[in-house]
C-alpha cells in the first residue's frame, strides 16, 4: 500500500541502529500502525516522511495481520520494547541519549526509573513535550550531541519533529515512542503480558483510556477494508 515495512528481528534491528550510529547516518525510525496509514492518506508531508524514513518497524498488530493477508509473516517490534533495547544498546556502546516528551513530572520520573533500571545509561538531555518552538530544543540538542534521541510527542507531531531534526542536528538515530514515557514513569500501567503477546495492547489502553476510542476508530476498521481491497486488486 505504498509504504516499506522492514522485517527485522530485535537483533537485526539493533544491528542496524548500531550501523547508523557508527557510520554517522542521521536516521529516523518510525513505529508504524494503522492510524499512521490514515494520517498518510490525508497528509502529504507525513507521506513524505514515511517515504524517507531509514527504518519502519511494524508496531501495531494491524500491520502484522495486513502483511499476513499478503502472505508475508513478519515479527512485530513493539516500539516501547525496541526503544528500551536501543537504550540498553546505548550503554554497551557508550552512546549519549536524549529524551523529549510528556509532562515534566512524567519525564523526570521516567528518566529516574531508566537510570535505576539501566545502570550507566548516559542521558545527556531531557525535556518535557510542552514547548512552542522546536528550534529552542534543536539548539539544546546541538549542545549535547546525543547519538540516540527518543521523542514522545505523539504521532504525527513526533515524526514531524524528528524529520526536521534529521536535517539540523549532528547525525543521530531518532525514534518516536508515543506513550512509552507514561509507562516507564509508572504513570500508566502497561497491558498484561497476555495482551502484549496477542498484540492487543491497543485494546487494553482503549478500555482504560476511553478517550483513545476516537483516535482508533474509524482508522482501524477502515485500514483493514483498504487492505482487503488492495489484496483483491493485486
Amino acid at each position: 500500500m505504498g509504504t516499506r515495512i522492514d522485517n527485522y528481528s530485535y537483533e537485526e534491528g539493533l544491528n542496524k541502529v548500531r550501523e547508523f550510529v557508527e557510520q554517522n547516518i542521521p536516521a529516523q525510525i518510525v513505529t508504524i500502525n494503522p492510524e499512521m496509514y490514515a494520517q498518510k492518506e490525508k497528509d502529504e508531508y507525513f507521506k513524505q516522511i514515511l517515504s524517507e524514513a531509514e527504518m519502519i518497524i511494524p508496531d501495531g498488530i494491524g500491520i502484522k495481520i495486513a502483511l499476513k493477508l499478503k502472505g508475508k509473516n513478519i515479527s512485530r517490534l513493539p516500539g516501547i520494547d525496541f526503544a528500551k533495547n536501543i537504550l540498553k544498546l546505548s550503554v554497551c556502546n557508550n552512546y549519549p541519549v536524549a529524551i523529549i516528551g510528556s509532562k515534566e513530572e512524567v519525564i523526570e520520573k521516567a528518566v529516574q526509573n531508566l537510570r535505576n533500571e539501566i545502570p550507566n545509561i548516559n542521558i545527556v538531555y531531557y525535556h518535557n513535550g510542552y514547548f512552542n518552538n522546536n528550534n529552542d530544543i534543536y539548539e539544546e540538542l546541538k549542545k549535547t550531541s546525543p547519538k540516540i534521541i527518543l521523542v514522545a510527542l505523539g504521532s504525527p507531531k513526533q515524526e514531524y519533529f524528528i524529520y526536521e531534526a534529521k536535517k539540523i542536528l549532528s547525525p543521530a538515530v531518532m525514534i518516536g515512542i508515543g506513550g512509552s514515557l507514561d509507562v516507564w514513569s509508572g504513570t500508566v500501567k502497561r497491558a498484561p503480558v497476555l495482551y502484549q503477546k496477542l498484540g492487543l495492547e491497543w485494546l487494553y489502553r482503549t478500555i482504560n483510556q476511553p478517550e483513545r476510542f476516537k483516535r482508533i476508530f474509524p482508522a482501524l476498521p477502515l485500514f483493514f477494508i483498504k487492505v482487503l481491497k488492495y489484496k483483491k486488486e493485486n
